[in-house]
């Protein structure tokens, strides 16, 4: 059980990242009225972190009102990011495969009752589909959710699929248990796991697990309905291909 204590302390500490994200947003310095409005804060509680953040080197001041962070957090950034085990181990394989296919190509890992993205790395294209590492996409409606739930035992997928609701996120979701299973069971004979606009309208993505010891991942392609569609047998041969690859370079580690 959370209690009110526990949850004002989880709150506190994201303060920072709200701020932060609150720059990201506007993409400009920013006074401590505009800073609390987009972060969503109190004034009086943003007011204590803009000066922790300042006296920590990651604000400086442009004026008498505005503040702007620095480079302080890119550097910490880069850093924790150059010395990612997972990124350093796939990255380059998967922005490979990225080239190969010129579409997105994404690595995400279940968290509780989501998908986490890990990596993404977007096509080239004008048009394409777009997204963040660290945003959460539901298992049941997801390609590589799809993966996940179908590297599962029978037993465990069936204990969660009878506790766990499958909401719909469009019109295409797959909101019945036996509907989800029978497309899972095609997945696997297939070799790969397909979502077309059942999670983001008009997007189709192909999963396929990636398996590294004891863990399992999933990589995907994901783009545009209208291109995707007809290309997909050859990325999804690219897209085994790929993962085959990269357990094997795991294997040898």
């Amino acid at each position: 059980m959370t209690t009110d204590t526990q949850a004002g302390s989880s709150r506190s500490t994201l303060r920072s990242l709200e701020i932060f994200e609150a720059y990201r947003q506007a993409r400009r310095p920013l006074s401590l009225s505009e800073l609390a409005r987009l972060a969503d804060i109190p004034v009086s509680t943003c007011h204590g972190a803009m000066r922790a953040l300042e006296q920590s080197g990651f604000l400086y001041f442009v004026g008498a009102r505005d503040a702007y962070p620095t480079r302080r957090l890119w550097d910490m950034a880069d850093e924790i990011r150059a010395n990612d085990p997972i990124a350093r181990l796939l990255e380059p394989g998967l922005a490979a495969l990225r080239d190969e296919c010129d579409e997105t190509v994404i690595l995400g890992t279940r968290q509780g009752d989501s998908v986490l993205y890990l990596l993404v790395l977007e096509s080239r294209q004008s048009i394409r589909y777009s997204s963040r590492a660290g945003e959460r996409k539901p298992l049941h409606s997801s390609s590589i959710g799809k993966t996940l739930l179908a590297s599962l035992p029978p037993a465990q997928l069936a204990d969660w699929l009878a506790s766990h609701p499958l909401e719909r996120v469009t019109d295409r979701t797959l909101t019945k248990p036996a509907q989800l299973l029978a497309d899972l069971e095609q997945s696997r004979r297939r070799g790969w796991c397909v979502t077309r606009g059942e999670n983001v309208t008009d997007v189709m993505a192909l999963a396929a697990p990636l398996r590294l010891g004891n863990t399992v991942m999933g990589v995907a392609i994901a783009g545009p309905m209208h291109r995707m569609k007809p290309a997909e047998a050859r990325l999804g041969a690219l897209l085994s291909q790929c993962v085959k690859r990269l357990e094997t370079a795991g294997d040898t580690r």
